[in-house]
């Protein structure tokens, strides 16, 4: 703790430990499922109320449009949520770009609404840790550093869709990056406290095949099985697995009576390229099985999706980040590590604009995306003094 500045002591003195979990424990009572379009609402209202105390201009952002293709491979357009945007001091010179996410994986049907504490300490409930902790904290280093006045520039975005692939608000992403010196994201760190590295990237795709009907006892060779086809592209694909390529064909949707042949089906395949060669290489994979396929069983194939995620690498300037925010961590007596990781989020888009970025600077906890999902509540003071001392070294040069 010796080596922190007496301006970064004051503004660690801001910290209000019992405002956050408030805070938390108001936002998490409120569904925010990705397709909880009023859910969303309700929860950027709450945001929009919490982050106007920043002395900046705040703004709801209506989703670019989205599709999905339907389980009878119609192209049908995604409901999301509206996103918030806030900018403080657009004109100063050294500007930074903050990142969070108002969604949850939680449906509004979901049996999991509730908050319990698992022990003392320990918060279990929808979204405390992945990452309504994360704004949480966010918000309140923010506070701390307006308190004792800074002429640093920041944007605050935060999503209402960074859980399905952040489709309708990629765009805004890359928009706020644009001229930023780093970027601070604030999904969970591991209970540890341990930080993500490198990311791989990640791919969605529908692929719709449409064969040809015919009676499965009468005429079945004049059928063209639909299903079947499906299914020799999902073996085809997942053959092109390695240890820098996943292939997770995961779901056919499709077919109907057993007397009848298929005429439909759709495949649900996900790719995790290691880097953007292993992209280059799925693409040549999908659309040569595409074609072996069409010509092997004379059906017809349509491709939906893409490459949404691009993979993270830790290049110069994220270790850079890396490096000064360890720093900043072993002044508070936090030990900051990182390791890299197979999951994939907003920092994704982030480092593919050029913006270095550590994605994990959210509250600590564990067993996100299920019921057993938990915050352990002391981070949230913790963690918002290793943002307060980085954003404050990131204004003063540190990062040159």
């Amino acid at each position: 703790m010796n080596n922190l500045s007496p301006f970064e002591r004051a503004s660690l003195e801001r910290i209000d430990a019992g405002a956050m979990l408030a805070r938390v424990e108001r936002w998490a009572a409120i569904n925010s499922g990705t397709r909880n379009v009023a859910g969303c609402a309700a929860m950027a209202a709450e945001l929009a109320d919490a982050f106007a105390a920043l002395p900046g201009a705040i703004e709801l952002v209506e989703p670019t449009p989205a599709d999905s293709v339907a389980a009878d491979g119609r192209i049908e357009p995604l409901s999301h949520g509206r996103h918030l945007r806030v900018s403080v001091r657009p004109d100063a010179p050294v500007r930074l770009l903050l990142t969070g996410h108002m969604d949850t994986v939680y449906p509004a049907d979901h049996p999991f609404q509730s908050l319990q504490w698992r022990e003392p300490g320990v918060l279990n409930g929808p979204g405390v840790a992945d990452m309504k902790g994360g704004l949480a904290l966010m918000l309140e280093a923010l506070l701390a550093i307006e308190a004792r006045g800074t002429r640093l520039g920041y944007d605050v975005v935060i999503n209402s869709d960074e859980e399905t692939g952040s489709l309708s608000s990629a765009g805004l992403l890359a928009e706020a990056a644009r001229g930023k010196l780093a970027a601070l994201t604030y999904e969970p760190a591991l209970p540890d406290g341990t930080l993500a590295g490198a990311r791989g990237g990640t791919g969605n795709f529908s692929i719709v095949v449409r064969g040809r009907a015919a009676h499965a006892g009468r005429n079945p060779e004049d059928g063209r099985n639909a299903i079947v086809a499906a299914s020799a592209l999902a073996v085809r694909l997942h053959a092109e697995r390695s240890s820098r390529l996943a292939v997770n064909p995961a779901r056919i949707d499709g077919g109907g009576p057993n007397n009848v042949v298929p005429d439909l089906a759709v495949l649900r395949v996900n790719f995790r390229p290691a880097d953007a060669a292993e992209i280059a290489r799925a693409r040549l994979a999908i659309d040569a099985a595409v074609t072996a396929v069409q010509e092997a069983h004379d059906v017809r194939v349509a491709v939906h999706g893409g490459f949404n995620r691009p993979p993270k690498p830790i290049d110069a300037g994220a270790a850079r980040l890396f490096d000064l925010v360890r720093g900043a961590g072993a002044d508070l007596g936090q030990p900051i590590a990182w390791r890299d990781t197979g999951g994939v989020c907003d920092g994704n888009n982030i480092a593919a604009c050029g913006v270095p970025v550590v994605d994990t600077m959210g509250a600590r906890g564990g067993a996100i995306h299920s019921a057993d999902e938990y915050l352990i509540v002391d981070s949230l003071a913790e963690r918002a003094a290793l943002s307060v001392v980085t954003i404050l070294r990131l204004a003063e040069g540190a990062l040159a």
